[in-house]
């Protein structure tokens, strides 16, 4: 009898694929979604698939153009068995409704003007909430005749109307317009929380084309103690560290944290990262001694500062609802310890919060109420600690990788069957 392993491998053997991705963001990029598509794209690979990605200039989280790339028109480069065709892009530093539309039609000018060179594949799949990203695999599907299959990490029209961004209001409906076009033409549409259903159904997508794949967990579990950590950082083995870590931008209302870190000079705010909103609240953070900027850490790091803090905190603005579920999620509950989720109840991500069991919500842009949450957790050791450890047995039981993969692998071939099934049809 042949074992698991070579079945599975002869399986494979014989539905080899071939598969394009397109994602803005990638490798390098160890924040937000590149990671996901990194690992979608290296997932497939390793499986025997011949797996193409049509990527942007690194550039996330600090909105600026990766060293290594500034200047380069256009490259194909080679990682981990995946072929990434990378196109160039404006980057802007400050964000507005304006500028973003530049950057997404940069995008979407250079990547139809310049397709990957590539044998027609056999499916292509986007990651939005990039516009053109969707636009640009909808069109190459359609001139290749393949199935097309948009994921929703984030719903552009609702973050123009919810993150505050400067025009946001009058861009709204444009980028919903888009995301209709986008959506509609998908032979599935992947949703990475069940809450952008509604949306993506408002958009005109039938509830029946509507699958949920949900991000997992990308990072280790730490592994160096706590208070090793803690000393290097310099942070004090008495003192309440509260950390947020990742993008500094409109939608995640951070201002909230240095307004709590003004009311308590005991407590350390740690903000860890970059983003477009960085120099405004360095500014804003003027004065305040307790609270300090570290940037972006490795990803071997990552998980160890995580861990070393007391509270995780997610914050957002008020407006923010159904348009995102933040990445950082994911890593904040793997790493066992507790977070306060100063965000809009009904939301995805409150809705996750209170899922895991890890965290306690508390009003959005409300920094005594975040506060109280801090302390009362600082408080309790004991119930901080079950909070914490909640977010791990939530990581082993929803938020697997293979699991998270799988999905993926799932959505791939029911649409294919599906394809196949309609092309089957119209030829009878």
């Amino acid at each position: 009898m042949r074992d698991a392993d070579q079945s599975d491998q002869e399986d494979t053997g014989r539905r080899r694929r071939r598969l394009l991705l397109v994602s803005t963001n990638y490798a390098p990029e160890h924040t937000g979604i590149g990671p996901y598509a990194t690992q979608i794209a290296e997932h497939w690979a390793a499986r025997g698939h011949e797996t193409h990605v049509l990527a942007g200039m690194p550039h996330y989280p600090s909105w600026s153009v990766d060293p290594a790339y500034r200047g380069a028109w256009r490259r194909t480069e080679r990682r981990a068995g995946v072929t990434v065709h990378r196109r160039r892009h404006t980057v802007p530093a400050r964000q507005t409704a304006a500028r973003r539309a530049l950057f997404e039609a940069s995008l979407l000018a250079h990547q139809l003007a310049a397709p990957p060179r590539m044998p027609r594949p056999d499916a292509v799949v986007a990651q939005l909430p990039s516009l053109a990203g969707g636009v640009v695999g909808a069109r190459l599907a359609a001139r290749w005749r393949v199935p097309y299959i948009p994921v929703v990490q984030d719903l552009m029209g609702a973050a123009a109307a919810q993150s505050g961004i400067e025009g946001g209001d009058r861009a709204a409906a444009a980028a919903a317009r888009v995301e209709a076009y986008v959506l509609r033409r998908a032979t599935l549409v992947g949703v990475i929380h069940e809450t952008f259903t509604a949306r993506v159904t408002a958009l005109g997508v039938p509830a029946e084309r509507v699958r949920a794949v949900p991000n997992w967990s990308h990072v280790a579990a730490p592994t160096r103690p706590r208070e090793e950590t803690r000393r290097r950082l310099g942070w004090g083995p008495a003192e309440t560290v509260v950390l947020h870590s990742g993008n500094m931008g409109l939608k995640q209302g951070l201002e909230v944290l240095v307004a709590t870190a003004r009311l308590d000079p005991a407590v350390r705010v740690v903000l860890m990262g970059d983003g477009n909103q960085r120099a405004a609240l360095e500014r804003l953070a003027e004065g305040v001694p307790n609270l300090r900027f570290l940037p972006a850490v490795d990803d071997a790091d990552f998980p160890e500062v995580l861990a070393a803090a007391d509270v995780l905190a997610v914050t957002q603005r008020a407006s923010v609802l159904d348009m995102s579920v933040p990445s950082k999620l994911t890593s904040y509950f793997a790493t066992g310890r507790p977070v306060v989720a100063s965000v809009a109840d009904g939301g995805g991500t409150a809705e996750e919060v209170r899922r895991s069991g890890a965290g306690v919500l508390v009003p959005p842009e409300d920094p005594a109420a975040l506060l109280a949450a801090v302390r009362e957790l600082a408080a309790d050791p004991v119930a901080a600690a079950e909070r914490g450890a909640a977010g791990p047995r939530h990581v082993a039981a929803h938020l697997g990788r293979a699991a998270g993969l799988a999905r993926y692998d799932a959505l791939l071939d029911e649409a294919l069957a599906a394809t196949g099934a309609a092309a089957e049809g119209a030829s009878r």
